[in-house]
């Protein structure tokens, strides 16, 4: 079958991997469509310290194929959206709700793919850039079929991550002002979900003046080329600041933005070594920096409901998919989403 390989050196399509059959508790899912996210590109790059060769694709969905013993809440023939996580469901951390925290799966990558016989490793407990992947049950969240299958794929990442980290983490509140900082696929998901929350004042920042159209739908009231002009709709600070982008300088612009009692939310992935500074005088106010794991989401609740919120007409979803591609022509995708000419990019099968 058909997946994108990266060997340590390069990423490339191959057309002869193998994946076993689902064990007890587990679910093999043929995959339509997966959105390429710039994790998948920080594993290219080095930025995502991951060990290889791996099969790459964290944001997907499709349609199950077969079942392992114990599995129930979804059989053969029905639509699933997937979660990157792989979370146990006993520790101490998924019994208080926590399941992006759990540590059974962090760290511990399978490899149910091999390749000419040798083992490959499977990206975040998932790798959706392959035609069929095999996850835990946990990860396989079933979703209504009338959803398109190449929108529903972004839900498993970018929207948990962005609109969650609005609603679970930040807990933004009606009348509070918003800044993001960043409208790629992540950014415009914040901006959504502080739409969603009842934000009043939503301020996307982005250095490209041709995210503005996009951004603007997706939620913002205003659009800035520099954070510089945030002060200026926003006289005493913001309530969220949320850094997209994964740079520490503007890690700390995002600090220096916020009002009394404000938080700034870290969404952006930053090099494993890189350092932020800031003020530490300046968060006696109450102030907060909070870290936000894949939005501290509770996968198969938090999938189900924005799938409903996308039904409603509340969540925009297919119109993040900027284009599709096929698997073939992962290079251009992976090219596109780097210069950032994309919201997402979907690669089918």
């Amino acid at each position: 079958m058909r997946g994108v390989v990266f060997d340590g050196t390069q990423p490339q399509v191959v057309d002869d991997l193998e994946v076993r059959d689902p064990g007890p508790g587990e679910v093999l899912v043929a995959i339509a469509a997966a959105g390429l996210c710039h994790s998948d590109l920080s594993v290219i790059d080095g930025t995502i310290p991951f060990p290889t060769p791996v099969v790459l694709g964290h944001e997907g969905a499709g349609v199950v194929e077969a079942v392992g013993a114990g599995v129930v809440h979804v059989g053969p023939g029905d639509h699933v959206a997937l979660s990157t996580l792989a979370n146990c469901g006993a520790c101490t951390d998924c019994d208080r709700g926590r399941p992006t925290m759990c540590r059974t799966a962090i760290g511990r990558p399978g490899r149910p793919f091999s390749r000419g016989g040798a083992p490959l490793f499977q990206f975040a407990s998932n790798s959706a850039f392959a035609e069929r992947t095999v996850v835990k049950a946990v990860q396989a969240v079933k979703i209504p079929s009338d959803i398109p299958l190449t929108s529903a794929a972004l839900i498993g990442c970018g929207v948990l991550t962005g609109v969650g980290a609005v609603l679970n983490r930040a807990r933004v509140d009606r009348g509070e002002s918003v800044v993001v900082i960043g409208s790629g696929g992540i950014g415009l998901n914040v901006l959504q979900g502080a739409r969603i929350a009842g934000a009043s004042t939503v301020v996307a920042v982005d250095s490209n003046p041709a995210k503005e159209e996009v951004a603007r739908q997706f939620g913002a009231t205003h659009f800035l080329a520099s954070a510089e002009g945030v002060r200026a709709i926003l006289p005493t600070g913001a309530d969220h600041v949320f850094e997209c982008v994964g740079s520490t300088a503007l890690i700390r612009q995002a600090i220096d933005l916020l009002d009394r009692h404000g938080q700034a939310i870290l969404l952006g992935m930053p090099a494993a070594t890189a350092e932020a500074s800031f003020v530490p005088a300046a968060m006696f106010l109450d102030k907060s920096i909070l870290g936000c794991r894949y939005g501290s989401s509770r996968p198969q609740h938090d999938i189900a409901l924005y799938a409903d919120l996308y039904r409603q007409g509340r969540l925009l979803l297919d119109e993040l998919v900027t284009e599709t591609y096929p698997v073939e022509d992962f290079a251009k995708a992976a090219d596109d989403a780097h210069h950032g000419r994309v919201a997402r990019g979907v690669l089918t099968f």
